[in-house]
């Protein structure tokens, strides 16, 4: 098979792109050995096998590193293609799945680390565009999956179901910390109800940091980006 190899991840704990490879894996069924990174004092294999970026995540498979948590998952899915499937094979619902994978990871992320760094009027102005993505994804996923959000194999979570989970899973973690929340189960019911479902796939609640433990960072990323200047870390 041409999956066949030695896998390493290379990545933090706390990282939703590291986390979404993480779940790729798991969905498949691949084995792999995970190498948690430093990120204030990288390591010499990150900076050689990333030495554009210097991120994680790092998928290394029989020695070639691939980098970029987008590329990875595509890499995974074609490598792997006698796997549990993470996108359909109709290239039209690949297209589309795609289309809303990336809307998530350029647009929606960065307006909610807008909305967990700042406060007062700053905060009021991201909450204010994070309702306004949420609402152009609840639209947009009802318009393009008319049976709800989208399924790939029915039990098994898919290339989107991925993406969203990695931002939207510590939903609970992020309401906490902010005392307030942003998930309506009135304003977005899709979104909520995928969302919640997603955190209850066994994949997800396995590779889930202690709350206790995600809060602390949170509020820490938090507070430190509010004694920044202009809230920039």
């Amino acid at each position: 098979m041409a999956g066949e190899g030695r896998v390493t991840l290379h990545g933090t704990w706390a990282s939703p792109y590291s986390k979404r490879v993480e779940l790729a894996l798991k969905v498949k069924g691949i084995e792999y050995e995970y190498v948690e990174e430093d990120l204030m004092n990288k390591s010499s294999l990150l900076l050689q096998y990333n030495p554009v970026h210097k991120k994680i995540p790092i998928l290394v498979h029989n020695g070639k590193p691939i980098v970029e948590s987008m590329v990875i998952l595509e890499y995974i899915e074609e490598t792997w293609s006698d796997g549990p499937r993470l996108l359909p094979e109709d290239p039209y619902e690949r297209a589309k799945i795609r289309f809303w994978a990336t809307f998530l990871h350029q647009q929606v992320f960065e307006v909610l680390v807008l909305v967990l760094k700042t406060d007062g009027e700053a905060q009021a102005k991201a909450m204010e565009q994070l309702h306004e993505k949420l609402k152009l994804l609840e639209e947009g996923i009802k318009g393009s999956f008319p049976g709800g959000s989208p399924a790939v194999n029915g039990e098994n979570m898919g290339l989107l179901d991925i993406v969203v989970c990695s931002y939207f899973g510590p939903y609970k973690v992020h309401e906490e910390v902010l005392g307030l929340k942003y998930l309506d189960s009135e304003k977005y019911p899709l979104v909520t109800s995928w969302v919640k479902s997603l955190v209850q796939y066994p994949a997800v609640k396995e590779s889930t940091p202690p709350h206790e433990k995600s809060v602390a960072l949170v509020r820490y990323f938090r507070e430190k980006a509010l004694q920044s200047p202009a809230g920039v870390l």
